[in-house]
């Protein structure tokens, strides 16, 4: 692993822990067993720390979904999609990553600095979901995407703030509603 990717990944883990704003890049430094000048020949500023720690996250989202055992199954694809986001939101080691992930979204300072980044998954995650609903037969498929998004979204935010939600029994009635 090069020291670039080892101080991403531990930014990652220490933001996952313990929040963007109390991180110091000194305890990155120091975790990574890396220099301040090693950091800082990497990265401009902590905020591009955060960048490059959003990117790597959306890799690890993207790279799941590769992986997947449902896509590109016979399964139905709308029932593959959902399957997929389903797993990858439910991996145990990452919980801690998709709730710094989803704080970052919804706080306006973090929000301001990977604003477009977030665009860029958002229009991915966009295209690809209004692929399989306009293969379905949907009447607006761009409509209904987003609806889809927005109550997965919705989801994953009560999922990843309540330990005890019915993930599994969300998931069954989700693909009952939209697989019809």
């Amino acid at each position: 692993m090069s020291k670039k990717q080892k101080i991403i990944e531990i930014a990652t883990r220490l933001f996952s822990e313990h929040g963007f704003e109390n991180t110091p890049v000194s305890l990155i430094c120091d975790t990574a067993e890396v220099s301040k000048g090693a950091v800082f020949h990497y990265f401009k500023n902590k905020n591009d720390i955060l960048r490059e720690v959003f990117i790597h996250i959306t890799t690890v989202i993207e790279e799941h979904d590769k992986c997947n055992e449902y896509l590109g199954s016979k399964t139905d694809p709308l029932e593959a999609t959902i399957n997929s986001i389903f797993d990858g939101m439910t991996v145990v080691e990452h919980r801690k990553m998709y709730q710094f992930n989803f704080s970052v979204m919804v706080h306006p300072t973090t929000r301001a600095i990977v604003v477009d980044l977030i665009e860029a998954r958002y229009q991915g995650l966009q295209t690809s979901t209004e692929e399989v609903f306009r293969t379905q037969g949907e009447l607006n498929p761009s409509v209904i995407t987003k609806m889809f998004i927005a109550e997965i979204d919705g989801i994953a935010m009560n999922y990843l703030l309540n330990d005890d939600f019915p993930i599994e029994e969300i998931k069954q009635e989700f693909i009952k509603k939209y697989c019809r």
